[in-house]
C-alpha cells in the first residue's frame, strides 16, 4: 500500500490541526526564550534571579540553603522524568494494541477509523513525551553539574576565582532551567495532542488553549508582576 493510500484516512483538517500544533509548540518556545526587551518572560526574569543567587552564595555561610535549593530542583526534574517515562510506557502499550482504543472510540460514538489512524495519533503524543523525557533527564544532569560548581566556589569572597566560578554555576543553572522548561512545554503539548483522539477540531482547540495558557503564565501572570516588583 502506498503512502498516499495510507494517508487517505486523514482529512485536510487533520493536517491543518497537526501543523498548527507543531507550529504553536515551536513558536511559543521561541517567544518565551527570545522575548522583546520591553516585555520579558518569566523564564528570562528568573534567569537573572539565578545569577543574583549565585553571587549571594559567595558570601553566604553556611551554604546549606543553597544546597537544599539545588537538591529540590533535581528532585523536581527526577519526578517529571519518572512520570513521563510511565506515560511513554502507557502510550507504547496502546500503540501495540490500537484496536482497543478504536473500540472505545466506537463506543463513545467518535466514529470508526483504521488502526493506522490511531497509531499515528498515539505516536505524536509519544514524540512529545519522549522529547520531554530527554529534556528532564538533561536538566537533572545539569543541576548536578551546577551543584558541583557551587561546591567548587571558594568560601573566601576575596579569592580571585570566587565570583568567576559562581558565574559559571549560574550559567549552568540557567541552562538546566531552560531544559526543564522545554520539557514542561513538551509535556503540555503532549496533553494537547491527546485531543486529536477526539478529532481535528478538538486538537485545534486544545492547541489554542495550551498556547494561551503558556503565554499568560509567561507574559501576563500575577507571578510575573511580583517578580518585576523590586520594591523600589
Amino acid at each position: 500500500m502506498s503512502w498516499i493510500a495510507q494517508s487517505m484516512p486523514f482529512s485536510p483538517l487533520d493536517y491543518a490541526a497537526l501543523l498548527l500544533l507543531l507550529g504553536a509548540w515551536l513558536w511559543i518556545g521561541w517567544r518565551v526564550e527570545n522575548p522583546s526587551p520591553q516585555k520579558s518572560s518569566v523564564s528570562k526574569i528568573m534567569d537573572e534571579y539565578r545569577r543574583d543567587w549565585m553571587k549571594e552564595m559567595v558570601t553566604r555561610q553556611p551554604r546549606m540553603f543553597d544546597a537544599q535549593v539545588v537538591a529540590a530542583m533535581r528532585q523536581g526534574s527526577t519526578f517529571f522524568a519518572s512520570t513521563t517515562m510511565i506515560a511513554i510506557g502507557g502510550g507504547l502499550a496502546l500503540l501495540g494494541n490500537p484496536q482497543r482504543l478504536a473500540g472505545v472510540a466506537k463506543d463513545l460514538a467518535l466514529g470508526s477509523a483504521p488502526a493506522l489512524v490511531w497509531e499515528v495519533k498515539i505516536l505524536i503524543i509519544l514524540l512529545f513525551l519522549t522529547n520531554a523525557f530527554l529534556k528532564y533527564v538533561w536538566a537533572h544532569r545539569l543541576f548536578g553539574y551546577c551543584a558541583v560548581l557551587m561546591a567548587a566556589v571558594p568560601n573566601d569572597p576575596e579569592d580571585a576565582s570566587a565570583y568567576p566560578r559562581a558565574s559559571q554555576a549560574a550559567e549552568i543553572c540557567v541552562t538546566a532551567a531552560r531544559s526543564f522548561y522545554r520539557g514542561l512545554r513538551a509535556t503540555y503539548f503532549a496533553l494537547a495532542s491527546a485531543a486529536w483522539l477526539l478529532g481535528p477540531a478538538p486538537l485545534m482547540l486544545g492547541t489554542v488553549i495550551t498556547v494561551a495558557m503558556l503565554y499568560r503564565r509567561e507574559f501576563a501572570s500575577q507571578s510575573r508582576t511580583i517578580l518585576l516588583n523590586t520594591g523600589s
